[in-house]
């Protein structure tokens, strides 16, 4: 598929057999996860547009390249995508950020909404979604679908792990949106975990474990988050 890149480079791919370790640790997984993302952020922004402008340097005058005047937006589904977006703002720091908080119903697999900020200027800005899983696919379509309500110039989805259900469902439902990922793996197990996948990215990025409901304010009702089994 034209609008799917899956990254092949040394460097990501040595640093993803570290990350999918059981052993690694929190603070190396977190620090693994920035990494991967500034190199996959290097690649994802390849055709962005240049122009010239008339530079001096210490020694003479000169014709460089810079950025011709693209303004980028962030947006991570939270909470696992918030461990990408300190990379990818070290790569673009001018880029604003938005937040999209979904989880995933334990019974149907389906996500839900319960966040919503995006920038004011969104409808000006090409927007780069960011989760370090694509499994079922059903939080990153509803994402796009959210942010689309409010017109942005294009959409980029990156993930670290996708498989080809989630892979499927989003360039389905959005063939305009390109996808990048490190890894493309074999397929879903029965509770809709990615095999071999690494684990729950969230759990393993915060150092958490198996936690009991949560209460989420959502519009003035609430909402109970099952706990993980």
């Amino acid at each position: 598929m034209s609008n799917v890149t899956i990254f092949d480079h040394p460097l990501i791919q040595h640093k993803l057999a570290i990350l999918r370790d059981e052993k690694t640790s929190t603070k190396e997984f977190r620090e693994l996860i920035s990494e991967i993302s500034m190199l996959m952020c290097y690649e994802a922004t390849r055709n962005l547009p240049l122009e010239d402008v008339e530079i001096k340097t210490p020694m003479a005058k000169m014709t460089a390249k810079k950025i011709a005047g693209r303004k980028l937006a962030f947006v991570p589904i939270l909470r696992a995508g918030c461990g990408m977006l300190d990379a990818m703002l070290t790569m673009v720091p001018s880029a604003k950020v938005g937040h999209i908080g979904l989880y995933r119903d334990e019974v149907t697999h389906k996500p839900v909404e319960y966040y919503n900020k995006l920038p004011g200027d969104i409808e000006e800005r090409d927007v780069f979604v960011l989760d370090p899983m694509l499994a079922t696919g059903g939080s990153a379509v509803d994402a796009i679908n959210i942010i689309k309500r409010s017109r942005p110039r294009s959409i980029k989805f990156l993930c670290i792990i996708a498989v080809p259900e989630g892979i499927e469902a989003l360039t389905s439902a959005h063939p305009d949106v390109e996808l990048y990922c490190a890894a493309k793996d074999e397929k879903l197990n029965e509770n809709c975990y990615i095999l071999p996948g690494l684990g729950d990215a969230g759990d393993r990025i915060y150092g958490t474990d198996v936690v009991g409901e949560v209460t989420v304010d959502k519009r003035g009702s609430t909402v109970k988050l099952p706990a993980k089994k």
